[in-house]
């Protein structure tokens, strides 16, 4: 979904998901299994792969994440942000849930089951590496998959662009806070400098750069635009399968002598997404917003921008850290839970109306 400056919505409301959307969960689990062998079987190949850094970075993973997340910020039309005047209620609902809630939420779950509750089932060791990667992922609100999500419940299309607009722009400043806050009260020490590097050099620089390239497209018009996006997509999704697939090839032995960890990791993110999108819908409901404005502020507060989390936890503690693995298990759930909370904010419209009509007479 795409957006002139007067915000004109490009993909149809109800448009189908892309195969390659739709069967995310599939493809993750594919790159899990060839990663885990390729890593097995050409162990120094990857091992060189992981050499080649720049002031700790590794380039080709920087690479292949900036061609992972740019073409998905270009989607975004930082000119819809004057909309969020129109549905303040609903806005106000999203910032809650997504910068009040959220993250605190993750943190507090990830304490109790990785901490606490599954710490004698997980290596000692990676305990506070899961932890991280879990903080990541809640503090890095879904940018590119919410269309997706809003398409499918009919949700308002200038409210799902304008409360993503605004996510990200507070994004580029408040995550960096918020993880170092998360991870300092967790107990995860986190140099500021490596952080503010991670955020520079996969929010605001590509940012700049998917920007700079969205406006030069649209002064071509929108066709040139949507001509464009048709071809870069695919550019992203392969760098993200790639980008798995290194990782996996890493994580390969820790995996093997430890299967379970995958199922135990899922546990506190499958709660956090019920838990945030229940609340949004539910808080939506009680203000007196529409169903369309609801269902993707519910939907924006359950789902995570996956590939910052992913570029973030990789920079900050590598490859071959719980908090990696930790960031991809939500890519590997996400799919299928978020489709199923699809299908229950489509199913419950008629009461969600109900109750949201009785609050706009009060």
């Amino acid at each position: 979904m795409t957006a002139q400056s007067e915000i004109t919505v490009s993909a149809p409301v109800g448009a189908p998901m892309s195969i390659f959307e739709r069967y995310l969960t599939v493809w993750v689990f594919l790159c899990i299994v060839s990663g885990i062998a390729l890593g097995q079987s050409l162990p120094d190949v990857f091992q060189a792969i992981g050499r080649i850094t720049l002031a700790q970075v590794n380039l080709p993973v920087g690479a292949l994440i900036w061609v992972m997340i740019i073409p998905m910020l270009m989607k975004v039309d930082f000119a819809a942000l004057h909309e969020v005047r129109r549905h303040v209620r609903g806005i106000g609902v999203t910032l809650v849930v997504n910068w009040l809630v959220k993250p605190f939420s993750m943190a507090f779950l990830a304490w109790l089951f990785i901490r606490e509750l599954f710490a004698p089932l997980l290596p000692a060791a990676q305990i506070d590496s899961y932890i991280a990667g879990l903080i990541l992922l809640a503090a890095a609100p879904c940018t590119a998959m919410v269309f997706v999500w809003s398409r499918l419940t009919n949700g308002d299309p200038l409210f799902t662009l304008s409360q993503v607009a605004l996510n990200d722009t507070i994004m580029v400043f408040a995550f960096a806070p918020i993880v170092a806050l998360l991870l300092g009260i967790s107990s995860i020490s986190v140099p500021w400098s490596t952080l503010l590097t991670s955020v520079v050099l996969y929010i605001v620089i590509p940012v700049i750069i998917a920007q700079a390239i969205r406006r030069a497209l649209m002064t071509k018009g929108q066709a040139a635009f949507d001509g464009a996006m048709a071809k870069i997509g695919p550019w992203s999704s392969g760098a993200l399968l790639a980008t798995l697939v290194l990782l996996f090839a890493f994580q390969g032995e820790a995996i093997l002598r430890q299967p379970v960890v995958i199922a135990l990791l899922a546990v506190p993110i499958l709660i956090q997404v019920l838990f945030n999108s229940a609340l949004a819908y539910w808080l939506n409901r009680k203000v007196g917003e529409q169903h369309a404005i609801a269902c993707p502020s519910a939907l924006i507060g359950a789902s995570n921008f996956f590939e910052l989390a992913v570029a973030a936890a990789i920079s900050l503690f590598g490859f071959e850290s719980g908090a990696a693995l930790a960031t991809v298990v939500g890519v590997l759930i996400e799919v299928p839970v978020m489709l199923v909370v699809v299908k229950v904010v489509n199913a419950t419209r008629d009461w969600y109306e109900t109750g949201s009509a009785r609050q706009s007479r009060r």
